[in-house]
């Protein structure tokens, strides 16, 4: 048995950092998959119970150097991400001060260093203002470096504590003992200022982080705090979290609903769009299903909770996406092998600078300068948000679409697909059969509907809501029988009835016309009934803009072979494979992906659930409430099939996106390392490029926010 976890880890500020503890994680017995993500701060580990515990996981990230914490018992993603939206302003908050103070400083040594550089008393200034900088606003840089080194490792804190305190040991030796060890000037402000640009980058990228999960923010936002609820008789208001399952909740016009429940009396029509996005208001009544976080419009009604907390609908989705945006995509695993040696290799380098200007004739001031540069220069945070910045943008990009991705991993294989292979009912139509030709009067219409309201067929159901369209009522048949693939037959009102296919009728001898579903009553043929599924609106478009994305799109269908290429006839599908079983289905896609194909499937969710899971990327097709929102690897709350088309552009516009940040991210030190030992680069301007380059990174992700809708 495998379970999951979700770990707070603190302490991390680049990729050697993930790289650390996601190392750690996978080493330890019993962990089956571990992922560490940069921007969330979170580590999502499935593993054995059996083998290790979640305290033994905690242990093994706090081993490595950094915080861990388990999600506190009984708290709601709600509360986790409220709990992680407050951290992160206050995180950003703090890191602006120290900033803001640490450059003024740092502009003031420099006035005073530009100036008064020799005088002893400005020098024992500028260190006094040198202490109060590194040990303020740098202590975690500093803390970090010295809690990573006591268990054997080195991050992006490293470089800038090594850097900055080669800066202040040279300066303090120039300060106490000028002119010895061949030192003369002082180099204070660039130890302030190279903090103060790297907690400058370090608060942008918090600004920036928060941007990233903004539409996880709005969902967050959408919950209603309190409830209209009707106990002893009387209406009271109650926080959210005390309603109990079966509460009867009053809901008044332009009221946001609650919780998720069942309508029992009144009706109106509810704006859904947040959950859909389709603008239009959908009408509710007695015995219609409503979700929490929608809005109600003109009408009131009551109904009975029926989801409550993390088994809601809304709950259900931000817990997805959460998921979601803490996953890695295949691409990262470049980063991370990059990373695992990136700082040892750059701390060589900032020593081989060193060595080589003293051997080459240069002063000790240019040789120290240039060796503090590289160490600055080569941080690897924009290798470590290159990735992470682009899946949580686009996850939530596509949630804003009415696509729900489960995370890099499918981002990046989505950008692969290129054959589509569509079911027919659900998700080419509606799903929902109507009577669209009745041959048959309402007295032998009344007994077929009530012959086939003891049916589960989708085809009864559409004759039984036909006839009540009609005004007609029925009583119970009696001597009900079924029989798969050919029909139902039963006593009403002390007459034999027998609704179903010709092969039924033919094998009781009774001769009739044609038709898609025959009826007999009392061994005579009397009349036919003509259903059909209505293709879904758009779905033509759907295709054309498939075939423009250069996919192969296969109709696949469990129906007749004749109703199958009907269907695909009218939207555009050339190829179709019919009357196949759920098991038909899945040796199809395996047979095209033997062929080299990258298949994508696009289901219901709940019949097509084995080949949604045999496809490379399966696509569960849903309105909301209805929908099994854990099945598939892409969940589409609008059953709209142009949104699959949407969710291909955005993978392949996300990995361009990750493939832009993790190039800008190598190019950038493959340049500024060299220019940095060759002594083009001073420490100051390199911690400003260090700062700048992280930060370009998450904006640069940031652009599919504005990919359209």
């Amino acid at each position: 048995m495998t379970e999951t976890i979700h770990i707070h880890v603190g302490g991390m500020t680049c990729a050697a950092c993930q790289s650390h503890v996601q190392r750690a994680l996978e080493q330890t017995p019993g962990v089956r998959t571990a992922a560490v993500n940069l921007m969330t701060g979170d580590a999502t580990v499935a593993f054995d119970p059996g083998e290790v515990g979640a305290d033994a996981l905690v242990e093994a990230i706090v081993d490595t150097g950094y915080e861990a914490q388990l999600p506190a018992a009984g708290r709601s993603a709600f509360e986790e991400q409220e709990e992680r939206e407050r951290a992160q302003v206050e995180e950003a908050r703090e890191l602006a001060i120290k900033a803001v103070v640490s450059l003024a400083l740092g502009a003031i040594a420099m006035f005073l260093s530009m100036r008064w550089m020799h005088e002893a008393g400005v020098r024992y200034i500028l260190l006094a203002i040198t202490v109060f900088v590194m040990a303020w606003a740098g202590r975690q840089i500093y803390t970090g470096a010295w809690t990573a080194a006591r268990h054997g490792s080195a991050d992006m804190n490293a470089l800038v504590a090594l850097g900055t305190e080669a800066a202040f040991l040279y300066s303090l030796a120039a300060t106490v003992a000028p002119g010895r060890f061949g030192v003369h000037d002082v180099y204070y402000e660039s130890a302030v200022l190279i903090l103060a640009f790297v907690l400058c980058g370090r608060a942008l990228e918090a600004r920036a982080k928060r941007q990233t999960t903004s539409a996880l923010r709005k969902l967050i936002q959408l919950g209603s705090t309190t409830a209209r609820v009707v106990r002893d008789a009387a209406e009271i208001d109650l926080p959210v979290g005390q309603v109990r399952r079966g509460d009867l909740i009053v809901v008044r016009p332009g009221e946001k609903l609650p919780v998720d429940g069942e309508i029992v009396d009144g009706s109106s029509y509810v704006d859904e769009s947040m959950l859909t996005g389709e603008p239009a208001p959908v009408e509710k009544r007695a015995g219609s299903q409503v979700t929490g976080g929608t809005q109600n419009t003109t009408g009131s009604f009551r109904y009975r909770a029926t989801s409550l907390g993390e088994a809601s609908v809304l709950a259900r989705i931000v817990a997805l996406m959460r998921e979601a945006q803490g996953s890695r995509a295949p691409i990262e695993r470049l980063a991370d092998r990059i990373s695992g040696v990136f700082v040892p290799i750059v701390v060589a380098l900032s020593v081989a600078t060193f060595a080589a200007w003293m051997l080459a004739g240069g002063s000790m001031t240019k040789a120290a300068a240039s060796a503090v540069a590289v160490l600055i220069i080569a941080c690897p945070c924009a290798m470590g948000l290159a990735v992470p910045t682009a899946v949580m943008v686009a996850t939530g990009r596509g949630a804003q679409m009415g696509l729900l991705i489960k995370g890099g991993e499918t981002l990046e294989k989505l950008r692969r697909v290129n054959t589509l292979v569509l079911d027919k009912t659900g998700t080419v139509t509606e799903g929902k059969p109507r009577v669209v030709d009745a041959k048959i009067d309402d007295a032998g219409l009344r007994l077929a509907a009530a012959v086939e309201q003891r049916s589960e067929h989708p085809l009864a159901r559409a004759i039984v809501v036909h006839a009540r369209s009609r005004g007609l009522s029925w009583p119970d048949p009696v001597d009900f029988q079924a029989t798969p693939g050919r029909g139902v037959e039963g006593v009403v009102d002390g007459k034999n009835v027998i609704v179903g296919n010709r092969a039924l009728l033919d094998e009781r001898g009774i001769a009739s016309a044609n038709g898609e579903i025959l009826v007999a009553i009392d061994g005579q043929f009397a009349g036919s009934i003509q259903v059909a599924d209505p293709v879904r609106s758009g779905a033509s478009e759907a295709v054309r803009e498939f075939k423009k994305l250069g996919l192969e799109v296969v109709l696949l269908s469990g129906d007749r072979k004749e109703a199958a290429e009907a269907v695909a006839r009218q939207v555009g599908i050339e190829r179709v494979v019919a009357a196949v079983l759920p098991d038909g289905k899945v040796v199809e896609i395996r047979r095209l992906q033997s062929e080299g194909r990258i298949v994508a499937m696009a289901g219901d969710g709940i019949n097509d659930a084995p080949a949604l899971a045999q496809a490379d990327v399966g696509f569960a097709m849903g309105s909301g409430t209805d929908i099994a929102i854990e099945a598939g690897d892409v969940t589409l709350l609008r059953p709209h099939l142009g949104r699959i088309a949407g969710a291909i552009e955005l993978s392949r516009a996300a990995m361009n996106i990750m493939r832009q940040n993790l190039f800008w991210a190598l190019a950038y030190n493959v340049v500024a390392i060299p220019a940095a030992a060759l002594g083009f680069l001073n420490p100051v301007i390199a911690s400003a490029a260090m700062a700048a380059s992280s930060v370009s990174v998450v904006f640069n992700s940031l652009r599919l926010k504005r990919k359209p809708l």
